[in-house]
């Protein structure tokens, strides 16, 4: 193993272990370093490392902390990783989207309370058929994230978040190469959201996925 590695691990195993909690500052250098046996240039690649991850929070002049680890924060590094990819890995994202959302729908259906479905609600009759392409797509994006986090369910809620936000791109593209797709989004927002507040999670969980799976459709015909 790596000597970065190593103090990776035993950076993250003081966080696992509770020697560490989110918001604390690691010791000085000096002292950490000979707390875990470690050289201090390995030590100062590992907290780059986890700074880059969100991990670890580098505050010029005041120190090197805990952050928040909260999911949203750590799953930053997923969203810029995955922009990264072509069309052909985009397919693969939508596959696991599908099933993440679908699941969320199915969840939000048994657990969204009325503040949750009020602000879908909102959402949804927020955008209209004359909307362009680029409001569609935040008002897509924020009904999506509104299912998520009436689950309850902040990791679920986090991923879903950090992999909607890398199909931007295909919805645009879907958009403006269909004429009925406004039309067809928000009339499946509607259906999904009727499924959710009516507490039938098979019926939300299967219009869900036919609603990702009309963008995986569409992109691999444009492959």
């Amino acid at each position: 193993m790596a000597v970065t590695d190593e103090a990776i691990l035993k950076i993250k195993e003081m966080i696992i272990q509770g020697a560490l909690a989110p918001g604390d500052r690691l010791p000085p250098e000096k002292e950490l370093s000979e707390r875990l046996g470690l050289s201090r240039s390995s030590l100062r690649e590992a907290v780059k490392a986890l700074e880059v991850i969100r991990v670890l929070d580098v505050r010029r002049g005041d120190g090197t902390y805990v952050t928040s680890l909260e999911p949203r924060l750590l799953l930053e590094a997923m969203s810029f990783v995955v922009d990264l990819h072509d069309d052909q890995s985009v397919l693969e994202i939508l596959a696991v989207r599908r099933v993440l959302e679908a699941h969320a729908s199915a969840l939000a259906a048994r657990h969204a309370g009325p503040d949750d479905l009020e602000h879908l609600r909102e959402v949804v009759e927020s955008v209209d058929r004359a909307a362009d392409v680029e409001s569609l797509v935040a008002h897509d994006l924020e009904f999506h994230r509104g299912i998520a986090e009436s689950t309850g369910n902040a990791y679920l809620a986090s991923l879903i978040d950090s992999l909607s936000s890398h199909t931007v791109r295909a919805r645009i593209w879907r958009g403006i190469t269909q004429e009925v797709a406004v039309d067809r989004t928000l009339a499946e927002h509607h259906q999904i959201l009727d499924a959710i507040a009516a507490g039938d999670a098979d019926l939300a969980h299967a219009l869900t996925v036919v609603h990702v799976s009309g963008v995986e459709q569409w992109l691999r015909s444009a492959l």
